[in-house]
C-alpha cells in the first residue's frame, strides 16, 4: 500500500500539482463535495474551442467552435451551435464504469495558471487524475490526460465516443489506420466525424486518437458504428499493483469557417501532433499561458479578490486569439448564450482591459468589425444613412443578427460609435500609424459618416439624434439618449484627429455636429438620459458613461450629482453586472475608495454561480459566464484601483490615482502595453 501512496504523491506533485493546490492557492478554484443539481461548468478555451466542464468524470457538458454558426431553433438569425466533442470517454476498471455513484473523493480544478481542468477520484484503492485542456499553441486542437494508479492488478478499458449534436446533419463517421511514406513506424488508428450544419452553411469535422505510451504503441484499438449519429474505439490494458499508466486523448475540431476543407484538415493535425516529442504538447501549451500571465493583476492582503480577479482575467484570455479575426460574445466561449453575437458589450466592457494587458487579442477584435465594414455600410444604406452603421448583434458575416421583435436591431445604434471609441484606444495604445491608415481610419471616417448623415439640426441650431433606443433599454424611440450623443460625439473628435494625425483633411461638418450635439439637464441639475426624461426607473447605467469612459464630463459635482441619482434607478437584482463596474471606476476617479469598493463587490459576488464562481449576467441569474462584466470589474480594478488610462498623446499612462480598499496591502498589474510596463498601487 506504502508504493501505492508514494505513486500519487509523485504523480501530483510532478504531473497534476493544480489539482493538490490548497483552496488558499491563487491560481486555483477547486470543486469538491458539489452539488449536482446547482452545478454550473466552467470553460477551458484557447479562443477558438470553448469545453464547459460536466459534473461527471471524463466528461464535457458542451463544445463551441468560435466562428460557427447557422440557423437552429432561434428563428431567423444565426447563432452559435452546439459542437462534436472531441474527448468524451468512458472508463472502466474490470468491467465497471467509473461515475459520480460509485466513485469517491471526487473532485474538479480548474488551474487558471495552465488553462487546464483536473478532475480525481478514487475507486476501490485506486487513484484516478485526468487532465484536459484546449491547447493554446494549435487553435483547433484539443488534449486529455488520463493517469490511473491501482492498488492491485486491474483491467483498464477506455472508450472514446464521438456523438453528433442534433444541430447536425448527413454525419460521415470514419475510422482510418494512418500510416506514412518513409515512415517506419506502426499506424495508428484515428476516427473522424464530418457533418453539416441545420441549412448547410458549415462542414464540421472533428478527430481524435488515443497516443499512448512508447511501449504501448501497437496496443490494438477495436472500431465501432454505435448507431447513426455516434461512434466509438476503445482499448484494453491489464495495469500492474503500484504502477501509474498515463495514456493521452488528442482530438481535433475545425470547420468550413475556418478552412475550405476541414475533412482533411481535422487529420492532418493529428497526424502533426502524433509525431511531437513526449510531453511536447504540454510544455509549449504551458509556454502559451506562462507568456499571457505577463499580463497579470496582483492584489496583496486579499486572497479571495485575487483568486476572483484573476479568474476574470483567465475567462478573458480563454476567450480571445491573437492573429484571427474574431471578437467576443457576452459569454465568450462559455454556451450558446446570446446566440454568441458580438455587441457593444466587446468595444466598451471588454475590450479595454484586453487592450491594456494584451493588445495583440484586442487587435483581432477590431480586425473582426474591420472585415465586416462593408456589411456594416449596406446596413447604413439600407436605411437611408451613409457611412457604416455596425448591427446591434453580429454574428459571422456583420449583416444585423438582432431578432425583428427586438426594436434594438432597428433602433440601438450607438454601437458604431462604440466600435469607432475602441479603434481610437487602440490606435493611443499601440501607436501603430500602418494600422490606423490601413484598419482605423477606414472604421473611424465610415462611422463618421455615419453620424453626419444620422444627426440633424434644429430650430434651435443645436444638433439632435432623433428616436433611438438608449443603453438603457427600459428607454425606447427616444430622442437626445445622453450616451448616444456622447458617444457620437468622440466618434466625429477621434474621426478628426485620426485625419489630422495622417496629414488628410476630415470635413468642417464633422466638428460642427460634435460642438453642437445636445445634452439637457433636468431641473435637478442632473444630466437628462433623454429628452423628456422624468425621473423613470432605468435598466443599466447610461449618462454616467459620459463621465466614464467617455470623459465628456470632467466637473465632480455633477459627475457625483449623476451618480448619486441614476444609482438608485438601476434595479437592485435584474441590471447587468458591468453598470456596478462603471459605477466603481467613477467613484475611484472621485477619490472614493469605500464606495469605489462596494461598488466592484456588487458588480460579482452576487453573481456567482457554484461550484466555480462563474459569473451571471445579473444577481440571481443563471447564463454564465458572462465576459461582459468580467470586462467591466477589471476596469473598475485596472483603470479605477489602479488609475491607468490611456493617454491623448499615446501610450499608457497612470492617472492620479486615489488609492486601494483599505484592506488590500499592494496592488500590481504587469505586462501593460507594448512596452510591458508594471504599475503599482500601494495604500
Amino acid at each position: 500500500m506504502k508504493s501505492v501512496v508514494l505513486a500519487i504523491s509523485l504523480l501530483a506533485s510532478v504531473l497534476h500539482a493544480s489539482a493538490q493546490a490548497t483552496s488558499q492557492d491563487e491560481w486555483v478554484i477547486k470543486a469538491e463535495n458539489f452539488v449536482d443539481s446547482t452545478y454550473y461548468g466552467v470553460t477551458v478555451a484557447n479562443g477558438m474551442i470553448g469545453m464547459v466542464s460536466s459534473k461527471d468524470p471524463f466528461k464535457i457538458s458542451e463544445v463551441v467552435l468560435a466562428g460557427v454558426y447557422d440557423y437552429y431553433k432561434r428563428g431567423r438569425v444565426l447563432n452559435f451551435l452546439p459542437n462534436i466533442s472531441p474527448l468524451d470517454l468512458n472508463v472502466s476498471l474490470d468491467g465497471v464504469t467509473l461515475n459520480r455513484r460509485n466513485i469517491t473523493d471526487y473532485t474538479q480544478t480548474l488551474d487558471m495558471k495552465n488553462g487546464e481542468f483536473v478532475g480525481e477520484m478514487n475507486y476501490k484503492g485506486t487513484h484516478v487524475i485526468y487532465r484536459y485542456c484546449a491547447l493554446r499553441h494549435i487553435a483547433h486542437a484539443v488534449m486529455m490526460e488520463v493517469t490511473v494508479v491501482p492498488d492491485s492488478e486491474v483491467i483498464l478499458e477506455t472508450t472514446l465516443n464521438h456523438v453528433v449534436p442534433s444541430a447536425f446533419h448527413d454525419a460521415r463517421m470514419t475510422s482510418s489506420d494512418l500510416n506514412f511514406n518513409h515512415k517506419n513506424t506502426p499506424p495508428f488508428k484515428v476516427m473522424t466525424t464530418a457533418a453539416m450544419s441545420p441549412t448547410d452553411r458549415v462542414k464540421t469535422a472533428a478527430s481524435s486518437f488515443f497516443l499512448f505510451p512508447e511501449e504501448d504503441i501497437t496496443l490494438p484499438v477495436h472500431y465501432r458504428i454505435e448507431d447513426s449519429d455516434k461512434h466509438s474505439m476503445s482499448f484494453r490494458k491489464k495495469l500492474q499493483a503500484g504502477k501509474a499508466y498515463t495514456f493521452h486523448v488528442i482530438g481535433s475540431l475545425i470547420s468550413s469557417a475556418h478552412v475550405a476543407d476541414p475533412l482533411n484538415q481535422a487529420e492532418r493535425i493529428l497526424t502533426y501532433i502524433r509525431f511531437q516529442k513526449e510531453g511536447e504538447l504540454t510544455r509549449k501549451h504551458r509556454q502559451a499561458w506562462a507568456k499571457l500571465w505577463e499580463g497579470d493583476i496582483m492584489i496583496e492582503g486579499d486572497i479571495r479578490a485575487q483568486k476572483e480577479v484573476r479568474s476574470m482575467l483567465y475567462h478573458l484570455y480563454s476567450f480571445s486569439r491573437k492573429g484571427v479575426a474574431q471578437s467576443l460574445s457576452p459569454m465568450g466561449l462559455s454556451g450558446l448564450g446570446y446566440n454568441g453575437h458580438v455587441f457593444w458589450d466587446t468595444e466598451i466592457f471588454m475590450f479595454p482591459p484586453m487592450l491594456m494587458l494584451q493588445p495583440d487579442m484586442a487587435r483581432s477584435m477590431l480586425e473582426y468589425r474591420f472585415e465586416r465594414l462593408d456589411e456594416a455600410r449596406r446596413n447604413a444604406s439600407s436605411f437611408g444613412f451613409e457611412g457604416a452603421m455596425y448591427p446591434w448583434e453580429s454574428a459571422s458575416t456583420g449583416a444585423e443578427e438582432t431578432r425583428v421583435r427586438a426594436l434594438t436591431g432597428a433602433y440601438e445604434h450607438h454601437a458604431s460609435a462604440d466600435v469607432a471609441i475602441a479603434v481610437w484606444n487602440y490606435w493611443l495604445a499601440v501607436q501603430d500609424k500602418e494600422w490606423l491608415e490601413t484598419r482605423g481610419w477606414p472604421m473611424l471616417k465610415a462611422t463618421a459618416e455615419f453620424w453626419s448623415s444620422r444627426a440633424e439640426k434644429g430650430d434651435d441650431g443645436k444638433y439632435h439624434i432623433y428616436n433611438v433606443i438608449c443603453p438603457d433599454e427600459y428607454a425606447v424611440n427616444k430622442d437626445d439618449n445622453a450616451y448616444t450623443n456622447g458617444a457620437a460625439k468622440r466618434n466625429l473628435e477621434y474621426a478628426i484627429a485620426a485625419a489630422r494625425e495622417l496629414g488628410l483633411k476630415s470635413p468642417q461638418q464633422w466638428q460642427e455636429i460634435a460642438d453642437g450635439l445636445l445634452f439637457s439637464k433636468m431641473p435637478n441639475g442632473v444630466t437628462s438620459e433623454y429628452a423628456g426624461y422624468d425621473g423613470e426607473p432605468i435598466k443599466q447605467a447610461d449618462v454616467n458613461l459620459l463621465a466614464y469612459p467617455l470623459k465628456l464630463i470632467t466637473d465632480k459635482d455633477q459627475v457625483m450629482r449623476d451618480l448619486e441619482y441614476y444609482s438608485a434607478k438601476v434595479p437592485q437584482k435584474s441590471t447587468p453586472a458591468m453598470t456596478q463596474s462603471m459605477f466603481s471606476v467613477i467613484c475611484s476617479r472621485l477619490g472614493d475608495t469605500d464606495k469605489a469598493y462596494e461598488w466592484f463587490i456588487d458588480s460579482y459576488r452576487p453573481n456567482q454561480l457554484p461550484p466555480f464562481g462563474v459569473l451571471a449576467e445579473c444577481k440571481g441569474g443563471k447564463n454564465p459566464y458572462f465576459a461582459t462584466g468580467a470586462g467591466g470589474t477589471l476596469q473598475a480594478v485596472i483603470m479605477g484601483f489602479g488609475g491607468l488610462d490611456f493617454n491623448p498623446d499615446g501610450g499608457i499612462v497612470q492617472v492620479k490615482s486615489h488609492g486601494i480598499p483599505k484592506h488590500w496591502k499592494k496592488l500590481t498589474i504587469t505586462g501593460v502595453g507594448t512596452e510591458k510596463k508594471t504599475f503599482v498601487v500601494t495604500r
